[in-house]
């Protein structure tokens, strides 16, 4: 009897013992899975920030940048073409508008400027590519301004024309560079976020396999209090066991959610919006080349190769030359069109094409590349107009907005194409947006039903605990 007694105290001396101890397992995974979650939301909403805050808005300005220079550059060449000599020949429309474009970029460049001189602070290399354009860009506008102004005088065409070739070159040979090292560094930064980011994501899922060992220990719990007390169920711990699940489920949803919603803003909607940037600003180059090609009589077979070098770059074609380039693009258009996995084009447009992600894009992509098609056309009718002897002809044709001239059909491609750049912004604000409501919307849930475990755990328990006092 003795004995039999011992072993009985000894029996009932143990099960509070492991009821602590499963007790403190349960609240230490709780309070585990509790702040991995809570880490891993204020890194996202972190990362929202420099993303939506910072890393974008800084790409899409230099790129901004980038395309005001071109447009700048263009503009000013239109304006010494419409001008005539000292206002003789005066083309009143293409000039009226060449100067309002031209004012309009020159503030554009002035924004940009501004705003990636701010994003630059502390990092010493954007600050000195900064400080470099905004020098390089003054020389610029100086030598324009005296271009102009010699355009203003009987005669003054060829010192206007030497003062635009120093403008030019320096815009080709300068301030473009660095424009473009200002989109790819800022890019670069804005991967390098939202690698770091994902790669954070896929290390605290642990989470969510905490919270399955969590689950675990409160079913081990519960069987154990079965087995003892011949309880069916504790309905403190069943609760409890329902909260830890469904703060599981809310947190692991939390987690994944928020690695597509990177993954959209990045790679569906932000490689969209750069390549595009990218090709807005090649298209207006090229048109500037076009300009050039009319106002520089000496310079014509130096912008006719830029010319096709930037085509090439928008929409590739192996071999091509300007004679052949409509041939080859119509051809591997239609092949394009049979299988949309069809590679005989290459450039800015494929990269789009191979990235289409969201309702409505591919019918956008299409009609950029389609009146692209058209500018392009109107190109090869500007050059035979030239061959022939008609220059002023081409001028006109090339400079003109009315319907059915180039300047027109330029407007019209520039629309598809941010028509196409509207529907991937749109997309990646939206992801941004559910990003940002991904984590303030399940995080604070999926925290308090951790709470509420912890709690109705203890609670459970304490009953049980206090048969042994």
């Amino acid at each position: 009897m003795a004995v039999r007694a011992a072993l009985r105290r000894r029996f009932w001396a143990t099960v509070p013992a492991w009821l602590r101890l499963l007790r403190a397992v349960t609240l230490l995974l709780a309070t585990t899975v509790a702040v991995l979650l809570l880490v891993a939301g204020l890194a996202v909403n972190g990362t929202w920030d420099s993303i939506a805050g910072r890393d974008a808005p800084r790409t899409t300005s230099a790129a901004d940048l980038n395309l005001a220079l071109n447009d700048m550059d263009a503009q000013a060449a239109n304006i010494l073409l419409s001008n005539g000599d000292a206002g003789k020949g005066h083309l009143d429309t293409p000039y009226d508008k060449a100067i309002g474009f031209y004012g309009s970029s020159r503030r554009e460049i002035g924004h940009d400027l501004r705003t990636l001189a701010v994003a630059a602070q502390g990092d010493r290399s954007a600050e000195k590519t900064v400080e470099n354009l905004t020098d390089d860009f003054a020389e610029y506008q100086e030598l324009i301004g005296r271009a102009l102004e010699n355009d203003g005088h009987t005669g003054g065409k060829p010192a206007a024309l030497a003062d635009y070739r120093k403008a030019t070159d320096l815009l080709q040979g300068k301030l473009l560079p660095e424009s473009r090292t200002l989109v790819a560094s800022n890019d670069r930064a804005f991967d390098a976020e939202y690698t770091a980011a994902r790669s954070l994501l896929s290390a605290q899922l642990a989470a969510a396999a905490l919270g399955v060992l969590l689950l675990a220990v409160l079913g081990l719990l519960q069987w154990y209090l079965a087995r003892r007390f011949h309880r069916i169920l504790n309905p403190a711990l069943l609760a409890a066991t329902v909260c830890a699940l469904l703060a599981v489920a809310l947190g692991a949803q939390m987690l994944t959610s928020s690695s597509a919603n990177l993954r959209g803003a990045r790679r569906d909607a932000f490689d969209s919006v750069v390549a595009l940037s990218r090709a807005r600003a090649i298209a207006y180059d090229a048109n500037a080349d076009e300009s050039r090609y009319l106002l520089d009589p000496q310079r014509r077979g130096q912008y006719a190769r830029s010319f096709l070098t930037k085509s090439q770059k928008l929409y590739g074609i192996r071999g091509a030359t300007l004679d052949t380039y409509d041939d080859g693009m119509a051809g591997s258009w239609r092949a394009y069109q049979a299988d949309n996995q069809d590679l005989r084009f290459t450039g800015e447009f494929r990269r789009e094409l191979d990235n289409i992600t969201f309702p409505g894009e591919r019918a956008a992509a299409e009609k950029t590349v389609e009146t692209y098609a058209v500018y392009q056309r109107d190109d090869r009718h500007i050059r035979t107009l030239v061959a022939q002897r008609k220059e002023g002809q081409a001028v006109s044709f090339c400079i003109s907005w009315q319907p059915g001239m180039s300047n027109a059909h330029f407007g019209s491609y520039m629309a598809a194409l941010d028509q196409l750049t509207g529907i991937n912004r749109a997309h990646f604000a939206s992801s941004v947006h559910d990003g940002r409501s991904a984590v303030s919307g399940l995080l604070p849930w999926a925290g308090g039903l951790l709470l509420a475990a912890m709690a109705l755990t203890a609670l459970g328990l304490r009953p049980r605990l206090a048969e042994f006092r």
